[in-house]
């Protein structure tokens, strides 16, 4: 058996993150490394841990989840080893997740998410095979659009079944939709979004929905 997905909570509610715990050490290939209260807190312990997926609350006192997810995604003690930062927030739409994803976020949860929803999520941020809530994320850039940019020289660089793949992935589409979709094995899709990460210097497939968005290729 793998070695469980090593989570980090940081929240300022500490009823909240002994439910969540409760939760997610439940499961057998899931595991809590860590605690914080706060932005700042956070820093150290994810520092210290080094897990694969933080659970980050937004809105905390003495330093928000916004700025500590910033500050961690730039991280230069993490040398490279920079998690997977799920946002929890009350709100649906919630212009901070968005601003939060345009930094390098990999999502956002709803924090009165269903308790499968959550675990599932984890799992798929920590895979890279799909978009967490595809069509709330989606609807999220629809609400908090910026101006469109003119598209970047290296879109031109994708092969054009890359952009169609692209274009498939920027829809939220899974690895497995997509695979069905275009009669492809998983493995090839995963291939082609690996290139067009690569290519597009995206971090993971919700930057590709962010790129999508910004540049009129949604």
């Amino acid at each position: 058996m793998s070695a469980p997905i090593r989570v980090v909570l940081v929240d300022d509610q500490a009823l909240f993150r002994a439910g969540i715990r409760m939760l997610v050490d439940s499961q057998p290939d899931l595991e809590v490394v860590g605690e914080a209260s706060d932005g700042r807190e956070a820093i150290g312990v994810v520092r210290a841990t080094r897990p694969d997926v933080v659970l980050m609350d937004i809105r905390m006192p003495v330093m928000d989840g916004l700025t500590a997810t910033a500050e961690l995604l730039t991280d230069p003690v993490l040398d490279g080893a920079v998690p997977r930062i799920v946002m929890l927030t009350t709100f649906d739409l919630d212009e901070a997740a968005a601003r939060a994803i345009r930094q390098g976020a990999s999502g956002f949860l709803l924090k009165d998410a269903e308790p499968e929803f959550l675990l599932a999520a984890v799992r798929t941020v920590h895979a890279g095979s799909a978009v967490i809530a595809a069509a709330a994320t989606r609807a999220l850039f629809a609400e908090f659009a910026e101006p469109t940019r003119a598209v970047p020289p290296q879109f031109g660089a994708l092969t054009d079944r890359e952009k169609e793949i692209f274009a498939l992935a920027a829809r939220g589409l899974s690895n497995a939709e997509i695979a069905a979709r275009e009669f492809l094995s998983e493995a090839t899709v995963k291939t082609h979004i690996s290139r067009i990460l690569t290519k597009l210097a995206l971090r993971d497939r919700v930057q590709l929905v962010v790129f999508a968005f910004e540049h009129g290729l949604a």
